[in-house]
């Protein structure tokens, strides 16, 4: 049964409100427990089982179609992605991404000059390559993110700070930090929320994007991440890494976007390797995707196999 939205809001506030006992006892030096929010009911009224043929009109194609998923996924508003919109204007919310660890100077090359070209967001890559990045897309409108803390996220705060603050120094515009999933599963909200402050704090004026890995985690855990990520002041969350056990998909986008409103940040990465794919994140409620198959995305080329 899909979620309504009523259900998720009262999650969200559910766990945001545990999360706040739980750290105000952490700073009391006494035990809270806290454990994971109460499942939505899984009721649906009569009316989110009127048959779509009263709400869209008479149509062949329900099952597959994409904006009936999202209105029974508890979406409210839904923004097509298409006409009036062009691929320039996807091309402005899409991260061109380059993670893989044995990425030659060649290839980063080739990423930037696909960027400069296209006029994408921003080139994504490892903190290593991004002064190198930074200095090939000098005088563009496209800027560099470093990844940090990738894509384990097993690091200590203060050496995701640490990478972050050296990274900006390289270049970097962005910062897209992996949560520590370990803390956030063990339900150690204190140690989560110090991971994204010790790197909002590092880089001040810079945008900082939470990866959750969504696909890893309950949706309790999604919502915490969430409520978390915003209480720490990062700018977006964003689904996965690309190497972990799944993709981006419009479920979590839609969820994560119901948890943070309309004031921060989604992006959807991971295995958005079509227009489609693309599209139906944006209408999901993404404000940036990221994608190594950016270029068939705006030019509705195949794309070459690829996992991120």
């Amino acid at each position: 049964m899909a979620l309504q939205s009523e259900d998720l809001d009262l999650i969200a506030e559910r766990v945001a409100e545990r999360l706040r006992r739980r750290l105000g006892a952490a700073r009391l030096g006494v035990e809270e427990p806290c454990g994971a929010a109460p499942a939505a009911s899984s009721a649906v009224s009569a009316q989110s089982e009127v048959d779509c043929a009263d709400r869209c009109g008479s149509c062949d194609a329900q099952d597959g179609c994409p904006t009936y998923q999202l209105v029974q996924l508890g979406v409210e508003r839904v923004a097509p992605l298409g006409p009036p919109r062009t691929s320039a204007d996807v091309a402005r919310h899409i991260d061109h991404t380059m993670l893989k660890p044995d990425a030659t100077r060649e290839e980063l090359e080739r990423l930037c000059d696909e960027a400069r070209r296209h006029g994408f967001a921003t080139v994504c890559v490892n903190s290593v390559n991004v002064a190198h990045a930074a200095r090939l897309l000098a005088g563009s409108q496209t800027v560099p993110i470093a990844v940090v803390g990738f894509p384990l996220g097993a690091s200590a705060p203060r050496a995701k700070a640490f990478e972050a603050r050296e990274a900006v120094r390289c270049g970097a515009c962005e910062i897209d930090m992996v949560v520590n999933q370990g803390a956030l599963k063990s339900k150690d909200y204190a140690l989560v929320l110090e991971d994204v402050s010790a790197v909002v704090r590092a880089v001040p004026g810079v945008p900082v994007k939470v990866i959750l890995e969504t696909a890893a985690l309950t949706q309790d855990e999604k919502i915490a991440g969430c409520v978390l990520a915003k209480a720490a002041g990062a700018a977006y969350v964003k689904t996965s890494t690309g190497f972990g056990p799944g993709g981006a998909t419009v479920e979590d986008v839609a969820l994560m976007r119901r948890v943070v409103g309309s004031g921060m940040g989604v992006k959807a990465s991971g295995g958005i390797r079509t227009s489609e794919d693309a599209a139906r994140m944006f209408a999901a409620g993404a404000d940036r995707v990221g994608a190594s198959a950016s270029v068939a995305i705006v030019t509705g080329q195949k794309a070459a196999a690829g996992k991120y």
